[in-house]
Parts: C-alpha cells; structure tokens; sequence
C-alpha cells in the first residue's frame, strides 16, 4: 500500500510544482476512488482571488463536477500539506474517506500537528488519516519557494 501512497503523492507534488510556476503556494492534491484518479489539482487563491481555493478544495470541486456529485465516498484525497481547517471540513463534508498528506504543517495543521480535528464528535462522518508521506520531498519544495520568496 505504501508504494501507491508514494505513487499518488508524487502526482499531488507535480501538482504542487504546477502551482508553483504560476506564483502560488506550492501545494498540490489528487483524489483517488478505487484505484483510479479522478481529480487534480493545486493551490489557486492567489491568481483565483479566492481564499478558499486551497488544492484540496479544488480537487473536490473537480472531483463532484467529474462525478456528477458532492459526496464522494471510498475516495483518498492525497495532499502535500497537512489539512488547515477549512479543508479538513470539507473533506468530511463530502464523506473522504481517508486523506494522505505528505509534510506536517505545525501553525495550522488539523490532521494532528496544531490539533487534531478528524476524530473530532462535533463531526457525523469519521476520515482516516495518515501524514508523512513523502514528507521531505513535500516539506523541502514549500520550503524553498518561501526561502525564495524572502529573498526578492
């Protein structure tokens, strides 16, 4: 199973290079039903003038519009970065079944690091998580675009 995580995660960081290019936080996702990927994408909310356009966010928007539904059970949603709040809201809202995130992300993070939202009760649908996967490669690349970004 692990090789598969690998194999979608490195799909989510060409996704995260994508953003990249075009000025944004590298951080990309991919959602997977039964083995098969069903969506792409990445990071927008700069060039979208949207700040809920996280890459999570828009690879469930992609991921209804290409399954002719918002719910999207038996899914993986793999993401480069640890879920912020919103987007962890949004997984659980749309019945994810289990996210796989690459870096741990310990200002904003809810997948365990700042806190730990997907077992929360005030939820009615559980997600599994599992984080770490790729994490330097993940964890370098955002790394270095903010490195970057601090010295122009």
């Amino acid at each position: 199973m692990s090789n598969n995580h690998d194999y979608y995660m490195q799909l989510a960081i060409e996704q995260a290079r994508l953003a990249e290019k075009i000025g944004e936080v590298p951080v990309g996702a991919v959602l997977v039903q039964d083995g098969q990927l069903i969506a792409s994408a990445h990071n927008q909310p700069i060039i979208n003038h949207d700040p809920t356009a996280h890459a999570e966010i828009q690879v469930l928007r992609a991921a209804g519009k290409e399954l002719g539904n918002y719910r999207l059970p038996n899914t993986i949603l793999y993401v480069t970065l640890e879920p912020c709040t919103m987007c962890l809201g949004a997984m659980i809202h749309a019945r994810v079944s289990r996210v796989v995130f690459g870096a741990y992300d310990p200002k904003t993070g809810v997948c365990g690091s700042c806190q730990d939202l997907s077992t929360s009760a005030c939820f009615n649908h559980n997600i599994e998580v599992k984080g770490g996967i790729l994490a330097s490669e993940c964890k370098d690349l955002l790394q270095r675009f903010f490195k970057n970004r601090r010295n122009k």
